[in-house]
């Protein structure tokens, strides 16, 4: 009985107390469970008798969804509609919708009954969906340069709100201006699920610029982030404003070389076919901008040309330069001469630019090419000729042998370190090189060649006074010399301050003297002879003659002189 009358009270209550004003939104998601609270979950006074939910239906009246009993664990479901197998209660008096869709976008109130109060808690739930990622359609094949065209459609769908699009290029936003750039959106709602998709016409006038431009389209909303659609790009259509000529080929260009003549225009799409002015004379070419010129050569220097079919006066041109060069070297190959001979050596060269000219003789740079006016053996060697330009370079050459009989320069003798040989040295000139032959056995210690110089060494042991001779010989001739070779058992006898030298100094001497014997002994036999003939003696009879005392005595003089 107690319990009937506090729920009388709690009636009355009701009809008392106002429900607040002010009403709480909640966002669900679209197909999600919507949960909406009862007051944040502060909703079980003393005294709680019974939760319950309703909400405002589409025509404006009141609607029961169910009631949770306090002492109840279950709730009834009150609702007869779409609700009936959606909703239930949470453990913290929330009202659970499942599949939420935009229909439940409306106000549910919580109403919280207690042994002295009633309470009502009211809930605005709204459905949020994001949209579908941007997507461009009806793309356009390509744009015109300046001309206004409809680029494309971007459109974003099934969104609760609405998604706004944004237009991009290479990621920076498109503002319409009316003039070149025009964009035109909607919004359209699905009758059956109410949601909306936005549609976006962009019209763009294209430059040439826009060749490698990239068009995007931005869907922006509430449930972020943004979203980006595939990146696009679109060929651009222009007329040729300019056409280039160039010279596809290896620098510099060479006699014999292939060179290609390539025509280009920066219209879009770019012509195919060109004509090409090949010195004076017209070649067109379909399908292909290149012209191959083969085998060139110096008469092929000159301008060349191309244009466009349609446009003989929107022309490029270019020069084509041929190098060449020519060189003649006289003499060539191998060169024999004698020695004392002249040799004369002519360049001779043509190029198409300044040639420059370097020598070299047996691998070594020389400064320039000497003049061959007298050839010594020293001339002779591979004389090698460097003519060069850019990207060309001749090799001429002469090898150059200065022949002469032998001529001993020099016939020398010394006493080896230890003194126990003697070591003689020929020196001779003569090419080819000379062959030597001694006139005594011994030890051929080493042979050098070179500049047409030859130096032959020999070891000896003398037992005896010996006369070498060094003999050398070649094709065209030879030539020998003597050397006076002491033993070296005569100088161990001999003092030790005479040496060999010495003894040839003496040698010198006795020779001298001898000679001044003779010659005093000849003067004195004509003057005997003279003095013979003034006296009329004749050889003939026989007859004694004498002449005074004083000839006499010079011509005893003159033998006593040469006695000596």
């Amino acid at each position: 009985m107690r319990s009937v009358i506090s729920l009388l009270g709690a009636f009355i209550a009701a009809a008392v107390f106002q429900t607040g004003s002010c009403v709480e939104t909640v966002i669900g998601l679209y197909g999600e469970t919507i949960e909406v609270p009862c007051n944040n979950g502060n909703n079980k006074p003393d005294g709680l008798i019974f939760t319950k939910w309703k909400y405002v239906k589409d025509d404006g009246s009141p609607g029961d969804l169910l009631v949770k009993q306090a002492q109840k664990d279950e709730a009834t479901v009150s609702a007869t509609d779409g609700y009936k197998s959606r909703v239930s209660i949470a453990a913290n008096s929330s009202l659970l919708i499942t599949q939420g869709s935009l229909t439940d976008q409306r106000v549910f109130t919580c109403m919280v009954v207690s042994l002295t109060n009633l309470k009502e808690h009211s809930v605005e739930v709204k459905v949020y969906k994001k949209p579908s990622a941007p997507v461009i359609k009806n793309k356009a094949k390509e744009l015109e340069n300046g001309k206004l065209t409809q680029l494309g459609e971007c459109v974003a769908e099934s969104a609760n709100p609405a998604a706004y699009l944004i237009w991009m290029k290479n990621n920076q936003p498109l503002v319409d201006d009316g003039k070149t750039i025009i964009i035109t959106s909607a919004i359209t709602k699905d009758p059956a699920t109410g949601l909306s998709s936005t549609s976006s016409r962009l019209q763009y006038t294209a430059s040439k610029e826009d060749v490698e431009s990239q068009f995007t389209c931005t869907a922006n909303h509430v449930m972020g982030p943004d979203q980006v659609s595939a990146p696009e790009t679109f060929p651009i259509h222009y007329p040729t404003e300019k056409v280039s000529l160039q010279v596809v080929s290896q620098s510099p260009i060479r006699e014999g070389d292939d060179v290609t003549l390539k025509c280009q225009a920066d219209g879009n799409p770019p012509p195919t076919s060109f004509n090409f002015n090949i010195k004076g004379k017209k070649v067109t070419v379909t399908d292909k901008d290149v012209y191959t010129l083969t085998g060139i050569t110096r008469a092929d220097t000159g301008v060349y040309k191309c244009s466009l079919l349609d446009n003989d006066v929107m022309e490029s041109t270019q020069m084509v330069t041929v190098s060449f060069l020519d060189v003649s070297l006289t003499p060539t190959g191998k060169v024999l001469k004698s020695l004392g001979e002249k040799l004369e050596v002519s360049l001779e060269k043509n190029a198409s630019t300044e040639a420059k000219v370097t020598w070299s003789k047996d691998n070594r740079k020389l400064d320039e090419l000497p003049e061959f006016s007298k050839l010594t053996y020293s001339d002779a060697g591979l004389y090698v000729c460097d003519v060069s330009i850019e990207g060309i370079k001749r090799s001429l050459s002469f090898e150059l042998t200065v022949e002469g009989g032998p001529n001993i320069m020099s016939l020398t003798k010394r006493r080896s370190n230890d003194g126990k040989h003697k070591i003689l040295t020929c020196e001779a000139e003569g090419s080819p090189k000379p062959d030597v032959q001694w006139s005594v056995n011994g030890t051929n210690d080493e042979t050098s060649y070179f500049n047409g110089k030859a130096t032959y060494k020999l070891t000896v042991v003398p037992s005896k006074n010996l006369t070498v001779s060094c003999h050398v010989t070649n094709k065209l001739g030879f030539d020998s010399r003597n050397i006076s070779v002491f033993s070296l058992f005569e100088e161990h006898k001999s003092k030790p301050e005479k040496n060999e030298d010495g003894a040839e100094q003496a040698k010198v001497i006795v020779g001298v003297m001898v000679g001044l014997f003779l010659a005093a002994a000849l003067v004195g036999l004509i003057y005997w002879l003279y003095i013979k003939k003034t006296r009329q003696g004749t050889w003939k009879t026989g007859e004694k003659e004498t002449g005074t005392s004083e000839e006499s005595k010079k011509l005893e003089e003159n033998n006593h002189k040469a006695d000596v």
